[in-house]
């Protein structure tokens, strides 16, 4: 195991990501946010999809576990996720008990 795994499981966002990837691939990362709502969960989900779109799905592609369409907002497995498989098994083995 390496830092480069460990970072990538470091932020709660990242590791759901890949959680999901695990479990089903293709992950579609919306590209707009709905509007309506109440203002501070807008807030909120415009913050999450700017740090997705700048600093998360950046960071996976470039580590290789994943490879992001921008233009469609697809995410699917990437070269390394294979890497990375053992220590998502164990995270959803902990998280089942």
């Amino acid at each position: 195991m390496n830092d480069t795994m460990f970072n990538a499981l470091g932020n709660e966002h990242r590791r759901e990501l890949l959680l999901d990837l695990l479990e089903s691939n293709p992950q579609t990362v919306a590209a707009q946010i709905p509007a309506g709502g109440e203002t501070a969960q807008v807030d909120a989900d415009r913050e999450l999809q700017i740090a997705m779109y700048h600093t998360h799905l950046p960071k996976l592609e470039d580590q290789g576990f994943v490879r992001w369409d921008k233009d469609t907002g697809e995410v699917v497995k990437g070269p390394q996720f294979e890497e990375i498989r053992p220590l998502l098994e164990c995270v959803t083995e902990l998280t089942k008990r």
